[in-house]
């Protein structure tokens, strides 16, 4: 390449979810926000109108497709969004010749009768616009890599925080690599290494060790001599493809170079693989609530791990909810105030929008999607509160028994922030017990908790992945089985 007499022409595009392939739910049109033109370019900050970013190239915004966690996308779904970037990449490199293109995926995605979703985009991608433009990617580091996707993109990155505090910083980086690139002529090269470990977020948050210290090593990587970048994806494990497994990318302008420094990275993840535990105390959700009624401060937190829908878990899996409404030590009148967030179920939600707030109801309430762990749920108490108008929830209501408030929801909704609670009149540092369906804690949540317990509760996203049953995951794998040998992580470089 030769450096650019004009600034770099560079457009925006994506499609990011999750999926969970044990969960029932379908990830349609209504999952996803979607976002077309300047719409796209709005969504980065880094790229408001006076920063240095946005005026060091021509930005086109193309088509930009975002779901909370869940199940598999339908094909229709997909098809329809990959035509609507693909066609739209298309259409502006036919107008004016693309240098680059800034991919936003997650790296998760699964779609129905299809391995590798990811790797299948962007390969339409590459067909559209051909191998000129280089493609800088950004992606959670719960994605998993295939050597497909790998070998499209001459720039990739990752988050490097899990909970992802750094996601727009990521993005932004995937931004910069990009530009340095172009404006220098320079077209790099990439490493990858393969390393067959696949762990659970809830084993791997950057919070603590191993992780911790594996993410410190990046940034001196990346000061290294002709090293543009250096990342480590965890993977996902709820899914169940040929791809999932932990990955190294490192990419520079020297193959050398890159490809050491990705064997090195590479073997330092897998010497500390027995290390892994999980990031908050584990236990029973019966172990959880003890503790929680021991604990001196509150709000107590509980984790109802297996249905996250942050991490792809249904959530209207009732498990946890049916065990608490049958605990007295919660639902007496004179018991601790507990918050448990949330089901969803519209027809729950159309009975109880019927009846008057003060009113004393009955409603069965979840496992219409998900009913393989545990029936409906029968709930029985005051009806305390109603609203409306949350964007992912739909219509909210809250039923109050004793001192257990239960929150059922119209759609799919991740409590996952105090402001989730705080909108519909809950405040959490009023609890004393909040149980949400939720892995590791997020930073808000995180900063108020007076104690923790991971309830290792069955569901979509289950931690116990043995009780899964992965069959098409590349064996053997850590930590499913035992090696014979080392693998060999060596590294393996594209150009």
């Amino acid at each position: 390449m030769t450096p650019s007499v004009r600034p770099p022409r560079i457009a925006v595009a994506g499609m990011a979810i999750e999926s969970s392939a044990y969960s029932p739910h379908r990830a349609g049109y209504r999952d996803f926000a979607t976002l077309s033109g300047a719409e796209v370019l709005d969504r980065y900050g880094f790229l408001a109108p006076g920063s240095e970013l946005a005026a060091s190239a021509e930005w086109v915004g193309v088509f930009y497709a975002r779901s909370l966690p869940g199940g598999q996308v339908p094909a229709d779904v997909y098809d329809d969004f990959r035509r609507r970037i693909v066609e739209g990449l298309r259409r502006e490199h036919e107008r004016e010749p693309l240098d680059g293109i800034l991919l936003d995926v997650h790296g998760a995605m699964s779609v129905e009768d299809m391995d590798d979703a990811e790797g299948d985009l962007v390969g339409a991608i590459r067909a559209a616009i051909g191998s000129g433009p280089l493609i800088s990617a950004s992606m959670d580091l719960h994605g998993n890599l295939s050597e497909r996707f790998v070998q499209a993109c001459e720039l990739i990155t990752c988050f490097r925080l899990a909970p992802h505090e750094d996601a727009a910083e990521t993005r932004e980086r995937a931004a910069r690599n990009l530009v340095r690139h172009l404006r220098a002529g320079e077209r790099p090269v990439r490493a990858w290494s393969r390393i067959p470990i696949l762990l659970p977020g809830e084993k791997t948050s950057t919070r603590v060790e191993p992780a911790k210290s594996l993410y410190q090593r990046i940034p001196p990587i990346e000061a290294s001599e002709h090293i543009t970048d250096a990342s480590i994806w965890i993977g996902y494990a709820w899914a169940d493809e040929p791809r999932c497994h932990a990955s190294v990318v490192v990419t520079g302008t020297d193959a050398d170079r890159v490809r050491d420094a990705a064997s090195g990275l590479a073997g330092e993840l897998w010497a500390v693989r027995d290390d892994f535990g999980f990031v908050g105390p584990p236990g029973t959700l019966e172990e959880g609530v003890e503790r929680a009624l021991a604990s001196p401060g509150k709000p107590y937190l509980i984790s109802d791990s297996g249905d996250n829908p942050g991490a792809g878990g249904t959530g209207d899996v009732t498990w946890t909810l049916s065990r608490l409404l049958r605990m007295p030590e919660l639902t007496a009148d004179d018991a601790p105030v507990t918050y448990c967030a949330s089901v969803f179920d519209q027809v729950a939600i159309e009975e109880l929008f019927s009846a008057t707030v003060g009113a004393q109801v009955s409603v069965n309430a979840g496992a219409r999607v998900d009913s393989r762990v545990c029936g409906p749920a029968l709930v029985e108490g005051v009806l305390v509160a109603r609203f409306e108008g949350d964007p992912s929830a739909g219509r909210i209501a809250v039923v109050r028994r004793g001192g257990l408030h239960v929150v059922i929801t119209e759609f799919r909704k991740a409590f996952h922030d105090v402001a989730d609670f705080r909108a519909i009149g809950l405040e959490p540092e009023d609890a004393d017990i909040i149980v949400t369906k939720i892995g590791y804690l997020e930073p808000t949540l995180y900063d108020i908790a007076a104690g923790w317990t991971l309830a290792l509760t069955p569901g979509p996203v289950d931690q116990d992945l043995g009780r899964l049953g992965h069959e098409r995951i590349v064996r053997p794998m850590f930590p499913f089985d035992s090696f014979d040998a080392e693998p060999d992580l060596t590294a393996v470089v594209y150009r």
